[in-house]
């Protein structure tokens, strides 16, 4: 049905092109009918290819400081001065933005990316008071800001913390070529793949061992990774170094040249050996959708939640992270059974084709964005 609106996506923290945002969420918005503009931090130079959305930079900070304060005052000057049905943001240092924002014609939506209250409390550089007392006063300042807004959920257990949130699932966006990707008879290549940003909590250090426990192993990390990081995992890789391979250095690395890397060879597996932290645990990994959507068997953590998502689709093996002798075992048995390994990425691309695909989130969030805008213009910021 045809639609008019015009929304607003907010974030000063994430990359203007972030797949999610940009690639998901405004992309289906648009084409759903709605007008939309997205306010983000300016594009790199490495970028500049036309883009469909209409998108609004803001300043790039050095500081963290003085882009949570300059850059949510220059987000909300722009974003007010757009008089929008819907403003959508990213960060929870946009909530003030959000919370000034919001009036009883219009409405918000916090879109909550991750488990914030978790992460602070498992910064290990943090004492232990503090960090209890900087979960509190952010629970505190989110409920306060929040209470007249809706909430965008990107986690099935988001929704144990955010009961009245709306799930809108981070599945991914497929595309024939990744589909039709490690179709053939090819045999896979001793090599594995991991995807998406590098950092010790995602299993850095874990995977820089790989080459180290099974000698027959490359490692290819596609997705932004601090050089200091990299050398600290080539120091773990120690003889092996040569066997780590890094696109993405200090730099951010844009969703297709991810799936240009899942179709540009037939790779052994892709690999998520993350060490268990609370977060994790009880997170789908979007990693693991997009894996099985290029048909790529799945070596990850045997955390439980992760255990019964690789059983019920039978698309992969799941591992102790820290036992050497289990790695090596998922490896040679995927290498020494590529029909086994076959059979594993077609149960999963066949999982991601039916179920686990962009498509189903894009018609829920256009039917909650219609939903929210028939009940006249949101809530009432007062009621």
């Amino acid at each position: 049905m045809p639609r008019s609106g015009r929304v607003v996506h907010l974030t000063t923290v994430h990359h203007p092109y972030d797949p999610r945002i940009y690639h998901k969420e405004c992309t289906s918005l648009q084409k759903a009918g709605y007008e939309v503009a997205l306010i983000a931090q300016k594009a790199p130079i490495e970028a500049k290819e036309n883009r469909e959305i209409n998108h609004i930079p803001v300043k790039t900070y050095g500081s963290r400081l003085k882009r949570m304060v300059l850059g949510s005052m220059e987000a909300y000057k722009k974003a007010k001065s757009l008089k929008a049905d819907v403003y959508h943001f990213h960060d929870p240092e946009l909530l003030p933005v959000g919370w000034l924002l919001k009036n009883k014609n219009n409405v918000v939506i916090y879109d909550i990316h991750e488990d914030y209250i978790t992460s602070i409390l498992q910064k290990d550089y943090l004492p232990k008071p503090l960090k209890k007392a900087i979960a509190f006063a952010y629970r505190y300042m989110e409920k306060f800001f929040a209470r007249n807004m809706e909430l965008c959920l990107a986690e099935k257990y988001y929704q144990d913390f955010y009961p009245s949130g709306t799930k809108i699932l981070n599945y991914p966006t497929i595309n024939d070529k990744l589909l039709n990707a490690n179709q053939g008879d090819e045999t896979p290549q001793d090599e594995l793949l991991y995807t998406g940003n590098v950092s010790h909590v995602r299993g850095a250090l874990e995977h820089a061992k790989i080459p180290s426990i099974n000698h027959h192993i490359k490692v290819h990390f596609i997705g932004k990774c601090p050089r200091e990081l990299a050398e600290e995992m080539n120091k773990v890789a120690g003889e092996h170094a040569s066997k780590l391979s890094f696109k993405g250095i200090d730099t951010f690395v844009e969703k297709e040249a991810i799936e240009d890397a899942y179709t540009s060879k037939r790779w052994l597996a892709g690999i998520a050996l993350f060490p268990p932290t609370e977060h994790y645990k009880k997170k789908e990994l979007t990693k693991f959708f997009e894996y099985m959507a290029a048909g790529l068997p799945v070596i990850c953590s045997n955390f439980p939640v992760w255990e019964e998502f690789i059983d019920r689709y039978e698309c992969g093996i799941t591992v102790d992270p820290f036992n050497e002798t289990e790695i090596n075992d998922a490896i040679e048995y995927l290498r020494t059974n590529p029909e086994v390994a076959k059979q594993m990425g077609e149960k999963g691309k066949q999982a991601v084709k039916l179920e686990l695909n962009w498509d189903s989130q894009a018609d829920k969030l256009v039917s909650w964005y219609d939903q929210l805008l028939s009940q006249g213009r949101g809530r009432d910021i007062d009621g």
